[in-house]
């Protein structure tokens, strides 16, 4: 380890050299308006998947049908269209997704907050954890939030249901699993 620390040969290029030297050749053989990288090309998106290629067709004509399977009813229902959500258990849905994700969302923002400064200021040492299991456990609340906000809206559209919904959350989970045991 000796051998390479203290070496009695000069060093090949010296630092002052170095400098000398590139500033030299940086300045004297680029043009001042070429030192600057050219600019990058805008990206295109070039995507020729299967159905999607083709002009554009004029509102009201219908897509041409020849030869093509038809896909408007799949093979698992026998034909039955879906059930639609009435608007009145849609927007009732929505309002519960947003109050279960939005509370613990903006819960776990404030407590990052909240820690931060008692930590800048100096009040308590707030150990690396805490804030670690706080936003865990509300961001994870937040995302457990739209299953919740789905299953505690009453699905029935003349009636609006209880605050937190737990019972209506019972009754839509029984009605899940009977729904899959049918199929």
């Amino acid at each position: 380890m000796k051998s390479l620390l203290f070496t009695s040969k000069p060093p090949l290029i010296s630092t002052s050299n170095l400098q000398r030297h590139l500033s030299s050749t940086h300045s004297s053989s680029i043009p001042p308006n070429r030192r600057r990288p050219p600019p990058l090309k805008p990206w295109k998106l070039d995507a020729k998947a299967k159905g999607f290629a083709g002009p554009p067709r004029p509102p009201g004509k219908a897509r041409p049908t020849a030869g093509r399977p038809d896909t408007s009813k799949s093979n698992y229902d026998d034909g039955e269209d879906d059930d639609q959500i009435p608007q009145a258990v849609f927007g009732r849905m929505i309002g519960r997704i947003l109050a279960f994700v939005g509370v613990p969302m903006a819960t776990g923002v404030a407590l990052l907050n909240v820690f931060g400064a008692i930590k800048e200021r100096e009040l308590w040492d707030v150990p690396r954890w805490l804030p670690f299991l706080m936003t865990l456990l509300c961001f994870g609340a937040s995302a457990l939030g739209i299953a919740y906000g789905t299953l505690s809206s009453s699905w029935d559209p003349d009636k609006s249901g209880s605050v937190l919904g737990l019972d209506e959350a019972q009754r839509n989970w029984a009605e899940i699993w009977k729904e899959e045991e049918q199929t």
